[in-house]
């Protein structure tokens, strides 16, 4: 299986998964495929960091919270947020639906584009599949290192067997990037954008639309594939947190697409419904807190009551 990892070795014990500050790093971000004829068979990745100081005593007795704490925290507001943006979306595709959505040209060649990456998932060897993968894996990963000000090594390596990539720092969008990133997507918009500069495009508007769908189909294919057998570089951010954040992500970039392909719907729309489902989460979740403390009340009363009726009963 394809495992994209970022990791680092502190002396020379591995922890999958975790990130240790030292004082001269090294990152290697691999993908490793183990068997080419199954996706999900992967090797441990390995590192290729030297002579890693140890922290100081300042940082040792230093008393800090756990970034992993404060992100789970951060992820818990997050999830709101996705919750209501999920309804949001759901509202809008159906009004787009309602609207004459499944007519319309546009969402026609998208979904002609998804339903092309599915014939060729189920009926082609998968890992004809993992070597673009691998590669565009490893590129987003480059690419958001050199965003965050990195450097990347000249050792890049992409093959059927897997791919890393050298760099010299990881934070949680780095390693986070491969999985809301659609980066063939983003190239398609790019180059079509760029060639519509030189000559007018509008006729083949279609071919946009029909390979917009083919690399989204991609990448969330993928994404889900992956996350479903556990990959470490949702450990570095936290687990929870690192799915609220892709899932958010995903999910307002597919939203914008519908706003493109719908005509029923609009930005102005789409900020009404959001503002509207906001106010119904918190009268909800007021109502749900209001509840919720009678019922501790009277459990607590209960409790007391019985409490009490055993006291006076030995006694």
């Amino acid at each position: 299986m394809a495992r994209p990892s970022s990791q680092q070795r502190k002396g020379g014990a591995r922890s999958p998964g975790k990130i240790t500050r030292v004082a001269s790093r090294c990152v290697r971000v691999a993908t490793t495929v183990a068997d080419s004829q199954d996706l999900f068979n992967r090797g441990e990745p390995t590192h290729d960091c030297n002579q890693p100081s140890l922290p100081s005593r300042s940082e040792k007795n230093a008393a800090t919270i756990p970034k992993s704490w404060v992100k789970f925290i951060v992820g818990l507001f997050l999830l709101p947020v996705a919750l209501i943006l999920t309804e949001t979306f759901f509202q809008a595709f159906t009004a787009s639906v309602q609207g004459g959505l499944l007519d319309n040209t546009n969402f026609q060649c998208f979904a002609a584009g998804m339903i092309l990456l599915g014939v060729l998932f189920f009926s082609i060897p998968r890992a004809i599949l993992m070597w673009p993968y691998v590669f565009g894996h490893e590129v987003t990963h480059a690419l958001w290192v050199k965003l965050f000000g990195g450097k990347v090594a000249d050792h890049f390596h992409v093959s059927l067997d897997g791919g890393h990539v050298l760099t010299d720092r990881v934070n949680t969008w780095i390693a986070l990037a491969p999985y809301f990133f659609p980066l063939y997507s983003l190239l398609v918009v790019s180059l079509y954008g760029a060639a519509s500069l030189a000559a007018d495009l509008s006729a083949y508007r279609w071919v946009l639309f029909l390979l917009l769908g083919f690399t989204m189909a991609f990448h969330l294919v993928f994404t889900c594939l992956l996350i479903a057998k556990g990959q470490p570089d949702l450990h570095y951010g936290g687990t929870f947190f690192s799915l609220t954040v892709i899932y958010l992500i995903n999910l307002i970039i597919i939203t914008g697409l519908l706003l493109v392909t719908g005509k029923e719907i609009s930005l102005t729309s789409l900020g009404r419904d959001f503002v509207e489902n906001t106010r119904s989460f918190v009268r909800f979740s007021k109502e749900l807190a209001s509840l919720l403390g009678i019922l501790l009340t009277f459990i607590t009363d209960s409790i007391g009551d019985l409490w009490k009726g055993f006291s006076q009963g030995r006694s």
